[in-house]
């Protein structure tokens, strides 16, 4: 039942591309050109697992490869590049088989692939090679990054198959209600975590489960027309039998076919992707640059010098000739392009690498909608920044370094800035990963004064090899910082990286003070918490200090900057919902798999972790159960009793109690809710208890031979094992021998019984039983000096087991019991891998997505670098690699206040040295008195955080009391430790009701 070996490295792309991600380990593609886009591609293709990686160069390595060329190393210079990069790649992932071709890319050799990606190419072998793969089929894609701009090309055929082209889980809805008439009007019931369904206009929905309309269970799908969140058009039911109750409504998605031109035919008529239509004029501008480029390479046999002045003018020249833009031309953007198109650039590489490394998955896994046919990046806005525009030939000349082909777009003065910056990077994750080796290719950090900074609390686990560039097998286990680190290193020997292991958090701020934020140049943060996000973003925006933020999901990804003082704040993020549901709903009334799955990890809890702690707390100190409530207490007793009165001797002990516990979960509960409810019970006359939100179970039938029930016990017996330090077994036959031999007495059902039917009645306490309190103790404390006297008692007495998704066997038991409980209601079972998702809180995640959104992220810091102060400079993005969509939008400025007469931004604060002229600390009345002097403002109230350290309103002696006081008494007197920069709020005379949250802070410098 659990997942496979492989299934546990690369299930978070498998979330992503679903099940067409297993074609991977049977494809073959082809990468041609291994400079920073080609391994990029490579690099993505091998992680993600792809069978035959085929490496293909023709060229030696440089020493400027390795501004941009993450594989190599110092010792492959002079070497062809596809055999260097051919060992660093087998490293990388040993189940992907990566080969290395040096020869011609004849006409015999390209049949042998699924997937043909040229980069660094000539036109003329695009052209060649576009052709030959139109003509086979054969997926064909070119990718190609020139300073500051990419563009991105596919041709899949004349007939594409797309199986599944959208993202996400199918959608699917409860059915409250269902009208007969043309249309007939489906209602869907809300779910905790939306206000109602998902559905959009022209999805094809089918039907199941519902009673009285029963023809739809059978019917053919059927498109849907939105009404509002609730309701959908479905079409004539007015022949239908009358609604009654129950039914779900779920999508479908039916493949696609789709056709492609080919690249002779798409470079005259191009089809562009873009985010909108005012970018297209700038596409096609981009488009032109390109065919003049490979003009001029075939004039010249070289590329443009770095801001050749003539050069650039002969591109454009070539550009207008050629005639291939669709409308007029924007010369400053060829200008632009041509001018640093010598240039390599490590974090456009790999964006135009993991955009056309995704295309590569599409093509094999036919998961998501491929690219239509063109695309073009560009970040000449990066030209547009004070210094690079005076920038001339003879500043960006080669000097023979690794960093020349950076120099050729921001010039050697900005390489030596670089080599200076003091950066955190926040997680060592999969974005941190790629962010810390684009910083190496950069040079971030790798001169004299620079300092990076990585932390990060966690280890390396297997299911990070997958995406998490800098991990190996090897490294399974070991602090994430510290690989991280010595694996930059080994890329930039010269980078100067100082790995940590620790949370930036409140518990940190002594390391990880104002100080610490003030002396860097900017922060990276690849954070996968909303609250270490918000508290990494309010440090930063207490010191000044630039941050950059971001996060991916799946195939979408977002960079956001915050630029003091240009931007606007982070702001809190949109929550997700909590996970959390009505306790009634868990119990008795659930109506999706993601109820199910709760109530399996709240059963995994309360059978597998909480017994076992209380009976080791209470072996240990049996006075701990004084300490709880009553009502808790009488719990707390009823588990340690139950578990020390059902300790096994052996595995088979352990299944007959697994086998027990199936019967009163998923039979006696079910069957003891029916007696208390019965299938016709109404609420009220005419009103049915089993309809709306409300669905009618049935209780299962134990059979030993059914999968689904040995599946349950196999799972449940080995924890219970576990728990009980019984060896444990899983031997499917021997189970079911015992099985057979296990006979429960029948159902009887108790009368009398309260179900609790609503969250208030559920949160209410019972009133405690003394009597039977009294009872369980005594025995308990009698139990535990039998055992505790006893040979075979072990310290501690059970092992507590905490649920970690990452473990086959936990999730087995969650998937199983989860089944088991939608079958008794009718809800349609999730496979192994959704119910690990949805119960881990798993967040989908592929490689491509990182890589591209960490490349997004160091354009930004090419100009925090510059020291930009021009906001329209930078760019917040949205990635979305399912659709191949890249939205690059200027951030929005700060907002602004009014306060005291004048208006102020969110980044504004009044700074004083609190300092007096005898040197020493000032007082609370030298504070109020610079307010009043420097201000004109008379404060009425002077705090620091909940203290206050002065109040108009108190009587004379407490004033005078307070006005005397210097700054950091109050720090003495509450022991807190000595700061030197107190950050202190007010209130002045004559404010407005609103001014309360809207006032400029006042950080005080202290001696």
């Amino acid at each position: 039942m659990a997942g496979s070996g492989e299934e546990g490295l690369y299930s978070r792309q498998l979330y992503v591309l679903g099940g067409g991600a297993r074609r991977l380990a049977g494809a073959a593609v082809l990468v041609s050109g291994l400079r920073g886009t080609g391994a990029q591609v490579a690099a993505a293709l091998v992680l993600a697992g792809t069978g035959r990686v085929v490496l293909h160069d023709r060229g030696a390595a440089c020493t400027a490869d390795r501004a941009h060329q993450f594989l190599l190393e110092e010792s492959d210079i002079g070497r062809n590049r596809a055999e260097a990069s051919q060992r660093a790649l087998t490293e990388l992932n040993p189940h992907v088989a990566v080969a290395a071709h040096i020869g011609e890319l004849s006409e015999d050799f390209l049949a042998s692939f699924q997937v043909v990606v040229l980069t660094e190419s000539s036109l003329e072998e695009q052209l060649r090679v576009g052709d030959f793969c139109h003509a086979r089929g054969i997926c064909f894609i070119v990718a190609d990054a020139k300073g500051l701009a990419g563009q991105l090309f596919c041709d899949f055929g004349e007939r594409f198959i797309v199986d599944d082209p959208a993202e996400g889980d199918l959608v699917c809805a409860a059915v409250q209600h269902i009208s007969q008439g043309n249309p007939g009007v489906v209602t869907c019931m809300g779910a905790e975590d939306s206000h109602g369904h998902l559905f959009c206009d022209g999805d094809l929905v089918t039907f199941s489960g519902v009673e009285g309309m029963t023809e739809l269970n059978s019917r053919e799908p059927v498109p849907v027309r939105v009404l509002d969140a609730f309701r959908l058009e479905i079409g004539d039911t007015s022949s239908f039998s009358p609604y009654r109750r129950g039914g779900l409504v779920s999508q479908l998605r039916l493949p696609q076919v789709h056709s492609y031109e080919p690249l002779r035919r798409a470079l005259a008529e191009p089809k562009i992707r873009v985010a909108s239509h005012e970018e297209l004029p700038r596409s096609h501008s981009l488009h032109a640059a390109f065919q003049a480029l490979h003009a001029f390479c075939g004039e010249q046999g070289r590329l443009p010098r770095p801001r050749g002045l003539a050069d650039a003018e002969r591109v454009l020249e070539l550009a207008r000739s050629l005639g291939a833009q669709q409308g007029p031309l924007d010369e400053d953007i060829v200008r632009a392009f041509a001018s640093v198109s010598a240039g390599d650039l490590c974090p456009v590489a790999a964006i135009v690498g993991a955009l056309a490394a995704q295309e590569v998955l599409k093509a094999i896994t036919r998961k998501f909608l491929p690219l239509d046919q063109w695309l073009y990046f560009d970040a000449l806005e990066c030209l547009a920044l004070e210094g690079a525009t005076r920038l001339t030939e003879e500043d960006c000349a080669p000097m023979g370094s690794r960093y020349d082909g950076q120099i050729a777009v921001f010039g050697a003065t900005f390489q030596e800035q670089l080599g200076r910056q003091k950066y955190l990077v926040v997680g060592a994750g999969a974005i941190g990963c790629e962010l810390l080796k684009n910083f190496a290719m950069m040079g971030l950090a790798a001169g004299p004064g620079g300092d990076l900074t990585v932390t990060d609390m966690d280890t390396v686990a297997l299911s990070n090899l997958h995406r998490q560039l800098l991990y190996r097998s090897a490294d399974i286990s070991k602090p994430k910082s510290v690989v991280a680190a010595a694996a930059v290193r080994r890329m930039n020997p010269s980078i100067r990286v100082t790995p940590h292991q620790n949370q930036v958090g409140p518990a940190t701020e002594p390391l990880y003070g104002d100080n610490f934020f003030r002396r860097l140049d900017g922060v990276v943060s690849a954070l996968d918490t909303l609250e270490a996000r918000a508290y990494l973003e309010s440090r930063c925006r207490r010191c000044l200090t630039p941050l950059l933020d971001s996060g991916t999901e799946g195939p979408r990804g977002n960079v956001l900057a915050m630029v003091p003082p240009l931007t606007k704040p982070l702001g809190p993020a949109g929550a997700p919902g909590d996970g959390t549901f009505p306790l009634c709903t868990l119990r008795y009334f659930p109506r999706t798999i993601q109820h199910t799955l709760q109530w399996a990890r709240d059963e995994f809890e309360g059978l597998f972790q909480l017994p076992a702690e209380h009976v080791n707390r209470f072996m240990e100190d049996p006075a701990f159960l004084e300490q709880l409530p009553a009502g808790k207490a009488l719990e707390v007793l009823e588990q340690v009793r139950g578990s020390l009165w059902e300790r096994p001797r052996d595995w088979q002990d352990c299944v007959r109690w697994a086998r027990r516990h199936w019967q009163n979960r998923y039979h006696d509960a079910i069957a003891q809710l029916l007696h208390t409810f019965p299938p016709e019970h109404e609420t009220s006359p005419g009103v049915p208890f089993w309809a709306g939100d409300r669905s009618c179970p049935h209780p299962l039938t134990f059979n030993p031979d059914n999968d689904a029930h040995l599946e349950y016990i196999l799972a449940t017996a080995h924890l219970f094992a576990q728990a009980h330090k019984v060896p444990p077994c899983s031997d499917r036959v021997a189970a079911q021998t015992v099985l057979r031999s296990v006979v429960l007495l029948p159902f009887a059902p108790q009368e009398g019984l309260q179900i609790s039917l609503a969250e208030e009645q559920e949160e209410a306490q019972a009133p405690a039983d003394c009597g039977r309190l009294a009872e369980l103790t005594q025995d308990l404390v009698q139990r535990r000096a039998e055992l505790v006297g006893g040979e075979e008692a072990q310290v501690p007495l059970m092992e507590p087991i905490h649920f970690e998704k990452d473990n086959n066997i936990h999730v087995d038991f969650i998937t199983a019991a989860s089944n088991l409980r939608a079958e008794n209601y009718g809800i349609p079972p999730a496979d192994w891998l959704t119910s690990k998702r949805i119960a881990g809180r798993i967040v989908p995640a592929i490689i491509t997505t990182t890589a591209a959104v960490a490349g997004l992220a160091c354009l930004e810091v090419y100009k925090l670098v510059w020291g930009c102060q021009d906001l329209s400079c930078y760019r917040n993005s949205n990635l979305c690699l399912s659709d191949c969509l890249l939205l690059r939008i200027q951030p929005l400025p700060p907002p602004t206040y009014r306060y005291g007469g004048r208006e102020w931004s969110c980044w504004d604060r009044l700074e004083m040295r609190a300092v007096g002229a005898d040197g020493q600390e000032m007082t609370v009345q030298d504070v109020l008195d610079w307010l009043q002097r420097t201000h004109g403002w008379t404060v009425t109230m002077l705090l620091r955080g909940h203290t206050v350290l002065y109040d108009r309103e108190e009587d004379e002696e407490t004033r005078a009391r307070q006005r005397v006081q210097r700054l950091s008494e109050h720090l003495e007197a509450a022991r807190e430790p000595r700061q030197w920069e107190l950050e202190l709020l007010y209130v002045c005379e004559g404010e407005d009701a609103e001014a309360e949250d809207n006032r400029p802070p006042l950080l005080c410098s202290l001696p």
